[in-house]
């Protein structure tokens, strides 16, 4: 430091002393030698806290019990020079955690560059939360399990399968989010999709994690999930109809999903008299329950697809029969932008938007609030 030579120092300025034939400049005190830094992926042993929201640095510990959530999300992600941009934003808004919405890597075999590319950027202990896309459930592209060792789960009380099927409160104690990460619609190593299909074990589990949710009183729940149903992207409803369906009718706050290079998001949506259920690639006005960007919550459920967190975009069809259910899109052809999607919860509000990466333009906001 500054003004302060340290017993190295004041031994290099007696040998100046004593050595007048030396040159000064051979006598300077030699500097401090940094300390090591942790390496990717390494839990760090230092017992000094994280820095808080606002400082610039990710949080590496969640918030305190009742205080506000902040979290990001996006999904279809890769290595390359638009995976960084995205991160370097991610970085910069330094949320309590991030739901990485599957399709990692799009390579087998560099799962390590992919975890150190996120650590060097968010820190070794950041809560980066994976949930399988399907470029890695079966191996092929890439390997959920290798994933998941390099970015292990960093959150408290988590249950489930992580990285396939899990759930967990934030903060643990006095929760104001309660996230349900699950696998509908894509493959595995046996070449088969996991059960979520109507009264299947993983459909109970969903809608038991919901259920319970609510009667204790957690103010939010968001569902996260690598594919979605409604889309004016490349798919069709690769979650379920009847699954779907089921987060609507149970209120689920939001649903977050990756798969279509795109952003899409809905306006509330709701099952009523008008609407008994939601049916892919057709439009029912009576599904619509809210179509401005300040919404109530128990209203309907909003869905948004963030599949723009750095690998190649897709057009958005403004020819779908499902474009009236969305509030706003941005593709390849429309708006394009890699970027995240930003929220703070609150046990009062939950507030979203859409953070472009550098060089973009698009946004998107909107909220929700309790009664």
């Amino acid at each position: 430091m500054a003004g302060s030579l340290g017993k190295r120092g004041k031994a290099g300025l007696v040998a100046c002393l004593l050595g007048v034939g030396l040159l000064l400049s051979g006598c300077q005190p030699e500097p401090p030698e940094p300390a090591p830094s942790p390496s990717p992926g390494t839990p760090s042993s230092s017992s000094a806290p994280s820095p808080g929201p606002g400082t610039g640095t990710p949080s590496a510990s969640g918030p305190p019990p009742g205080e506000a959530v902040h979290f990001t999300a996006q999904g279809d992600i890769g290595v390359g020079t638009g995976a960084k941009k995205v991160l370097d934003v991610v970085a910069g808004l330094n949320p309590h955690l991030n739901l990485a919405l599957g399709d990692l890597t799009y390579k087998a075999g560099i799962e390590q560059q992919f975890c150190d590319m996120v650590t060097t950027r968010l820190g070794a202990d950041f809560p980066y939360q994976l949930v399988t896309g399907n470029h890695e459930s079966d191996g092929s592209e890439g390997d959920i399990e290798k994933f998941v060792e390099c970015l292990p789960n960093r959150l408290p009380g988590l249950q489930g399968e992580y990285g396939v099927q899990w759930r967990v409160d934030v903060p643990e104690q006095n929760p104001v989010v309660r996230f349900i990460l699950v696998s509908p619609g894509i493959d595995f190593r046996d070449g088969e999709p996991l059960d979520y299909s109507k009264g299947s074990e993983r459909w109970r589990w969903t809608a038991d994690a919901i259920d319970e949710a609510k009667a204790q009183n957690i103010p939010w729940t968001v569902v996260g999930m690598h594919t979605p149903c409604l889309s004016v992207g490349n798919y069709d409803c690769q979650a379920g109809q009847d699954f779907t369906n089921m987060l609507i009718e149970k209120n689920v706050d939001l649903v977050l999903s990756g798969h279509d290079h795109i952003y899409q998001r809905t306006h509330q949506l709701a099952r009523a008299g008008a609407c008994p259920e939601l049916v892919p690639a057709s439009f029912t006005a009576g599904c619509l329950a809210d179509t401005d960007g300040s919404m109530v919550q128990g209203s309907g459920t909003v869905f948004a697809t963030v599949g723009v967190g750095g690998v190649g975009l897709y057009n958005v069809k403004s020819g779908d029969p499902e474009m009236p259910y969305f509030a706003t899109t941005s593709g390849k052809n429309q708006n394009p932008a890699f970027g995240t999607l930003d929220v703070r919860a609150t046990a009062e509000e939950l507030a979203a938007r859409f953070v472009p990466a550098e060089g973009y333009t698009f946004s998107d906001s909107f909220t929700l609030r309790r009664r």
